[in-house]
């Protein structure tokens, strides 16, 4: 997938444990370990904005763009 979810480096950055945020924005503690390792599909806007407001940051502090680049482009 070319968007790649680095809520894990903002959990740290800001010194926050996981179980913590989950509690905090009214996710359970698998949820958030799905988004966390970017095995989800989507997130709901009302999620990205309680980890935002929680974790005092941007939509674009957790969400980063990676084209993905085939062999025929290399």
């Amino acid at each position: 997938m070319s968007i790649e979810i680095t809520l894990d480096v903002m959990l740290a950055m800001r010194k926050v444990k996981s179980k913590d945020l989950a509690a905090q924005i009214g996710i359970t503690e698998q949820n958030l370990s799905l988004l966390k390792q970017g095995k989800v599909k989507g997130v709901r806007l009302a999620t990205l904005e309680a980890i935002c407001q929680a974790l005092d940051c941007q939509p674009g502090d957790l969400l980063k763009y990676r084209p993905v680049v085939s062999a025929t482009d290399a």
